[in-house]
């Protein structure tokens, strides 16, 4: 069964402000583009074409106004409104008429991928349970963290640990089987008042269900929720793109590269666009089919 794709992109984004005081962190530039259009990006590299996205009551006709119904990339794109925080595991109460009876991709709308995306595709293929990914980092404390042992398997999962058991950390991007649902739902809130998605992890690893697949230095993650880790992610943009002459996250080159758009379309979608460098890159691309 296909799996469809949320991104959560609430909150209120208080490490933010005042950036933030006036709309959502994932519509804050990264270097050339609206935040969210980067995780959009790695679901559609995926090929997840149906995309339900989840904001808050002020920010949601925002995102309508930016990106549509998503027919202009070749894929199919709802909206549904988290009327206050209660937590990452709520996307799929949030979710539930959207999900289905279909599998599911969560990512995060402060979350940067960028390199090869097989371990994605490859979770969304082989997954039973639910995968998570593991990546190194120098300040676990922030986030959720995992520790396993020789063989690969989970020992302990924890959010934002005082005192960290590894130094692998749960990027914000999750595929699950169907039954997130009935296990979100059933949960309760943390101690911080919302519905953690360490408590889902935890059920599924209770289960022998949960599967963690660390990622390689190929593969660069950016968490855009602060200051310096927005600058940064806007710094690592910009240098690549100005070495490479290569776009990250242009909605729709990835559409034409995976087949959601002819040419045709392609280049009708382009022609919308207003003049600037972002069109001249598109058409640029007309140019080399």
């Amino acid at each position: 069964m296909t799996t469809k794709g949320i991104i959560l992109a609430g909150g209120s984004g208080t490490r933010l402000h005042p950036l933030t005081a006036a709309f959502s962190k994932q519509l804050q530039p990264v270097y050339d583009k609206p935040m969210i259009y980067y995780p959009l990006s790695t679901l559609m590299m995926a090929g997840i074409r149906e995309v339900l996205i989840i904001s808050t009551p002020q920010d949601t006709p925002v995102f309508e106004r930016l990106l549509g119904d998503g027919s202009r990339f070749g894929i199919s794109l709802s909206y549904a409104i988290q009327d206050e925080p209660r937590g990452i595991a709520d996307a799929f109460r949030v979710g539930q008429d959207f999900i289905g009876t279909s599998p599911v991709c969560l990512i995060l709308g402060d979350n940067v991928f960028y390199g090869k995306l097989d371990f994605l595709r490859n979770a969304l293929t082989s997954n039973v349970g639910a995968t998570v990914f593991g990546y190194t980092v120098t300040d676990p404390h922030r986030y959720g963290v995992v520790e396993l042992d020789a063989a690969g398997n989970v020992v302990s999962i924890e959010e934002k640990p005082q005192q960290p058991r590894s130094n692998l950390a749960i990027p914000g991007l999750y595929v699950y089987s169907n039954d997130v649902v009935d296990i979100a739902s059933s949960l309760a809130p943390g101690r911080r008042g919302e519905l953690e998605i360490t408590d889902v992890h935890r059920a599924y690893m209770e289960r022998g269900a949960l599967h963690v697949h660390p990622l390689g230095r190929g593969i660069a993650w950016l968490d855009t929720g602060t200051p310096e880790s927005l600058l940064d992610a806007s710094t690592f943009i910009h240098a690549i793109e100005k070495r490479q002459g290569l776009k990250i996250g242009c909605l729709e080159e990835v559409a034409l590269n995976q087949g959601f758009l002819t040419i045709d379309t392609f280049r009708e979608s382009v022609r919308k666009l207003p003049q600037s460098d972002y069109r001249a890159y598109c058409e640029s691309l007309i140019a080399m089919q």
